[in-house]
Order: C-alpha cells, then structure tokens, then sequence
C-alpha cells in the first residue's frame, strides 16, 4: 500500500540519513521512478526533506527533524515482541535494558495492539540450547559483545581442539552469532570463527580496527555454515541396516530391501572414530561392511562388550 511505503520512506531517511533515490527504490522494491512520487507526496503533505544533486547526493530530513509515528500494525506489534530473545540478551549484559525497552514500547502501543503484543509474549518462548547439551560457560561474552560494539581489539587465550590448543591471539571482533545455544565470534584478520567458550583469557584494548565496509555476518555466517557441513562428512561407510533404522541426513546410496528387510546403504561419515560412536547407538540394527578399519574396530568394540556381560548376571565384584 501506499501509505505503508511512504511511512516506510520516512523511517529510512529518519534512520539512516541521506539516501539516493535508487537506494531507496532497491530497499523499498520499487522503481525509482515510484520514489520520486512518493517522495513529491510526502513533501506535499508538508515532510521537510529536501535532495541534493550530484554524485554525493540524496534526499534527507531536515536536521533534527523526528517523526513520532505509532503506525504498527498488529502483526508488526507482535513480530516485535516475538523477536526478543531475553536469554540471548541477558547472556549479552543486555536483559535489563530489553525488558525496559519492550515494557515502554508496550506502553506506548494503544489498547488494541497491546492485546496482541501480551498474547504473544504468553504463547510463544524462545529457548535455543538443546535438550541435552548443558549450558556453556561464556564469561568473556559481554567483554566480546563490547569490543564487537566499540570496534575494538581484543587480545585472548583460546583453546582449539587441535594440537597445540592453546595459543594467544589478536582478534578484530566483527560480530558475535548465536547458533543453537553456543555462542560464536568472527573476527579477523580473515575473517574466522572462534568459539566464545572456548577464550580462556581475554584482554580489552583501546586499538580500533577497521571493520571491511562490505562485510556482512548474516552472508558470512550462511556461507560458513555451507563449507562447515561440506568439510563435516568427507568419508564413506557401507553398511546394512535393519528393517527401520535410518540414518537421518547421511545417505548417500540406498539399495533396495533384501530377502530379509535389510537394506545396503552408502553414507558419508566424518571419520571412523566418529562413525564408531555414532554407529554403535545403533546396536544391533546395523552391520558395517565398509572401510575395513571400522569394521574391525566395532568388532573389537563387541567382543570386548561381549566378554565382559557374556553369561554374567551380576557384576564381577557381586554387587
């Protein structure tokens, strides 16, 4: 609707200042053309914005001039309340001003919106950690957060998995991405990805750095997570599976069910030792066939299980 886009165009130019028509048609979905209208329209109805000409211009607000617009439609009221994630902020150092800050937008919502505003706040909760993985430690988050905000180095102890595991590092802080309950910073030069939890140490400094202006954590995160799940399984594993059992996410190859049920199935694995674990919760529903190595070591595995429960009905120290 109309209205709705020139309410739009006044919220961008009051946010984020001086904006060329072509950016506002490209933010808006719309032609260039169509800002030009909307933007006659909206000085006819008396907005004090002007535009400059040239490569440096754009149109803008007046200096100091703010809109006080309660325009929200209730689907937009409800969005709002939905989107605080109260945990996530108060792991942040943020809890205390999120709750101020939704108690005075609910305040200011008329009657109507408000209803909508508490029915989703009472039907609807966020909790991101999964059911069986305890919370991590993050005591250095609120110093990330920080150094994230103020564009400042930090020097840390982090520990990695590999050898050797701990090492001090200079880290540029561009964003911090909370992903199934764990918390992650990137940061450069690079940029990588660094667990929170994981930072043993951590040393605030006042040394600015230079965030690339073409960086975007959201397209960052989507192509890393792209690269992470194509470097997670690299091997292969052929096994048979019992009638009902399933690999969820690892079939690669599946042959059709043989005189007994049983299926011949290829999937990718990401190593042995982790396909070892992985497949022994399987028990016996699956049988390996390949690589050798695997199938040697879950025998192994059973034998060793196989001598120490075979033919005993109690533990061997009669308890």
């Amino acid at each position: 609707m109309k209205s709705s886009r020139l309410v739009s165009v006044l919220l961008l130019l009051q946010t984020r200042g001086r904006m060329t028509a072509a950016q506002l048609a490209e933010e808006l979905e719309v032609s260039v053309r169509t800002v030009y209208r909307d933007v006659e329209a909206l000085s006819a109805a008396g907005v004090p914005l002007y535009g400059d000409a040239g490569h440096a211009g754009g149109y803008r607000l007046l200096e100091g001039y703010r809109t006080r617009l309660t325009g929200l439609t209730a689907g937009e009221a409800e969005a709002l309340f939905l989107a605080g994630a109260p945990g996530a902020a108060a792991q942040l150092g943020l809890g205390s001003p999120l709750a101020a800050a939704r108690l005075k937008i609910r305040a200011a919502l008329p009657p109507e919106l408000r209803v909508h505003a508490d029915r989703i706040s009472g039907r609807f909760h966020l909790d991101a950690p999964g059911w069986y993985a305890g919370a991590d430690e993050t005591p250095f988050l609120p110093a990330v957060a920080d150094a994230v905000w103020r564009g400042r180095a930090v020097h840390v102890l982090y520990r990695r998995w590999r050898e050797p595991t701990d090492g001090e590092r200079r880290l540029e802080p561009y964003g911090l991405v909370l992903k199934a309950g764990r918390w992650y910073v990137v940061a450069g030069p690079g940029p990588r990805t660094y667990r929170v939890d994981r930072i043993l140490r951590l040393s605030a400094t006042d040394e600015e750095f230079a965030r690339p202006e073409d960086f975007d954590l959201a397209g960052y995160w989507e192509s890393y997570q792209r690269d992470f799940h194509r470097r997670l399984r690299t091997d292969r594993a052929v096994v048979r599976l019992a009638p009902g059992v399933t690999l969820p996410g690892a079939a690669q190859d599946e042959s059709a069910p043989e005189a007994d049920g049983w299926r011949r199935v290829t999937v990718r694995i990401e190593s042995v030792d982790h396909a070892h674990a992985e497949f022994l919760r399987l028990g016996t529903g699956i049988e390996v066939l390949e690589p050798p190595e695997l199938r040697a070591r879950i025998a192994r595995t059973a034998a060793e299980l196989a001598a120490r429960y075979g033919g005993a009905g109690t533990p061997r120290d009669g308890r």
